[in-house]
């Protein structure tokens, strides 16, 4: 997860530049740099590896500035190298970007052919070039700015400086975060506040879609409409910078809206966008696997289950999962040409530790589906898959389910390209399709107006069941566990070809039906559950796509109609509604929503 920070300001900006980037080391990066204009020159430093190496750099030939931007690079676009690091410069742009530009392959496309050189490997250099060649044609920098921003498609935040406009800095969001910082003379933006800190307490954020224009009076500020924008400035006490919640009532709320950045950090980790090719890490020979077993509990264990989905039908490949709390005690029959994967945002769940050591000592290869890469499960297995979502506050788990899901996709592609089961053609059209998917969550995110009012009715109910096929059928689950988890409303997930073996006993006029049904291999089947639901006078929220919506029957209480997805990323897309679900349900019912009664966030006991 890259970092950026920009300051406009009255000192010397080389060190507070490097401080800031010290302290967004924690979203992992691999290169680092930093720009600035100096006697009316853009110029830049720049190092592969850790911020010690630009330092050295920079002890060599220091950025001597009182305005200037810095980066540290999680390589998606391009090899960790010096000429991949940013900030890339163009004629009078510097630019350091987070996020994936979707469509940049057609943009380069374009400015080659119009007569431009690329230097790098990456989709940044492509943001450089257009503002570039839009200021050429004589508008005004913002002008510029916003002329390029109608190009790009994809999630992104960006922090600009133009040559000849040495005490500006042009900065947008478009899903990653970013904040703006207000001091005395000089302001400041960056990735989150906690790159903020050492300067200011007094922090701004963008909302998506928004962008800004900073220099020594301060910012403005404009939403995607182009319409000046008030974003309110908030007092942060330093000390809990770390744990700000930005905008946002509660962690849960803000880590939802995390999940474009944080599945597009996950998904860029495991393939090569230039490519379009899979690449996770790790030496397992899933061509000599006869079996997958998964291990894990709670929200991991239903992650788990989509992967099961995910892998059998891509891979042709036997997977069982299990709640690792009674995996061992039945004696299960292990072979040892199997792999076992263990999943636990900690690392750190005993359950699933004590079940992934049961499947080692029988012979089993292992790896580990973890956030934390320093955990004991991390340190266990033969490979690390890290789901790279950063830290999650709230105890109701979000980010890191999709997070855990985008991993499992990107395996079950793995597996399918080792076992011969797709050709080159069809892993690059999947890959493709898991890169698009942080755009489609943000889209779903996109719902939440609707999904808050539909949470004023659920909130006034004592039970509420789930219905979904296939992987839909695991999100039933999670919908359910999420709604059980922090408003305290009883509620069951099934697969909805079991309604008629029992829980449609339960179905009344009082009791919400949440059916997900996207409009794939399933859709048939579910319309007629829904059906049979109404018919007893079930009050069904019916979340779909766009194509369901057509098709669905007449009858639901409400439609929520999320983006249309590839059955493959459908998982990812579907999970922001029941997640902003349960959320705006405790929300009215007044639950500790980050603080559950009863409950932990890692469980490190049996």
């Amino acid at each position: 997860m890259c970092g950026i920070i920009g300051i406009v300001g009255v000192a010397p900006v080389q060190d507070r530049l490097i401080d800031s980037l010290k302290r967004l080391e924690y979203r992992g990066y691999d290169s680092a740099g930093i720009a600035a204009e100096v006697d009316g020159k853009l110029q830049r430093r720049r190092a592969p590896g850790k911020l010690r190496e630009l330092e050295a750099v920079l002890e060599r030939e220091p950025l001597v500035a009182t305005t200037g931007i810095g980066h540290t690079r999680w390589a998606t676009h391009g090899a960790p190298t010096e000429r991949n690091a940013h900030p890339h410069i163009v004629g009078r742009v510097a630019v350091v970007h987070n996020g994936i530009i979707e469509n940049f392959a057609e943009l380069k496309a374009e400015l080659i052919a119009a007569g431009r050189t690329f230097q790098s490997d990456t989709d940044t250099e492509v943001v450089a070039h257009l503002l570039d060649a839009e200021l050429a044609t004589g508008l005004s920098p913002l002008e510029a700015f916003r002329a390029t921003l109608a190009r790009l498609r994809g999630a992104f935040a960006l922090c600009i400086l133009i040559g000849g406009e040495d005490e500006v800095i042009l900065a947008a969001r478009n899903g990653p975060p970013l904040a703006l910082g207000y001091g005395d003379g000089e302001m400041y933006v960056g990735s989150d506040g906690l790159a903020l800190g050492p300067f200011t307490n007094r922090i701004a954020y963008l909302e998506d879609g928004d962008y800004a224009i900073l220099d020594h009076k301060g910012a403005q500020v404009f939403d995607q409409a182009g319409q000046v924008a008030d974003r309110p400035i908030k007092i942060v006490p330093a000390s809990a910078v770390l744990m700000e919640k930005g905008n946002y009532r509660h962690f849960m709320e803000k880590e939802i809206h995390d999940q474009p950045e944080g599945c597009q950090r996950t998904i860029a980790a495991y393939v090569d966008t230039i490519a379009s090719t899979i690449a996770v890490p790790g030496e397992i020979d899933f061509a000599a696997l006869e079996r997958v077993q998964i291990v894990a509990c709670g929200t991991s264990y239903i992650a788990g289950v989509v992967g099961k989905y995910l892998i059998e039908q891509l891979a042709d490949l036997p997977v069982d999962v299990e709640i690792a709390s009674e995996f061992r005690y039945r004696s299960p029959a292990l072979r040892p040409r199997s792999l076992v994967i263990a999943m636990s945002q900690s690392g750190e769940t005993a359950d699933t530790l004590a079940a992934l050591r049961y499947c080692q000592e029988r012979g089993m290869q292992s790896a580990a589906v973890v956030n934390a890469t320093q955990s004991t499960m991390a340190r266990t297995v033969d490979v690390v898959w890290p789901i790279h979502c950063g830290p999650e506050i709230g105890v109701a788990s979000t980010k890191a389910f999709t997070a855990q899901v985008s991993v499992m996709v990107a395996v079950a592609i793995a597996a399918a390209k080792a076992r011969g089961r797709i050709d080159a053609a069809e892993e690059t059209r999947l890959v493709n399709v898991l890169m698009g998917a942080p755009r489609l969550i943000a889209e779903a995110i996109g719902l939440e107006d609707a999904i808050r009012d539909i949470a004023a009715e659920v909130a006034k109910a004592r039970d509420v069941l789930y219905l979904g096929r296939g992987p839909m059928s695991a999100l039933a689950l999670e919908g359910a566990l999420k709604l059980k988890e922090i408003s305290y409303i009883h509620a069951e997930g099934y697969a909805a070809g079991e309604l008629k073996h029992g829980p449609i006993a339960l179905v009344d006029d009082q009791t919400p039906i949440v059916i997900l049904a996207p409009f794939d291999s399933y859709f048939e089947k579910s319309a007629s559950n829904m059906s049979e639901v109404m018919a007893r006078g079930g009050q069904v929220v019916f979340i779909t796509d766009t194509e369901g919506a057509k098709h669905a029957p007449a009858g639901a209480k409400v439609v929520v109609t999320a983006p249309s997805s590839d059955p493959l990323v459908s998982a990812l897309v579907m999970s922001a509604p029941i997640q902003l679900l349960a959320y705006h349900v405790a929300v009215q019912k007044g639950a500790d929503v980050d603080q559950p009664r009863n409950l932990a966030k890692s469980v490190t006991v049996e």
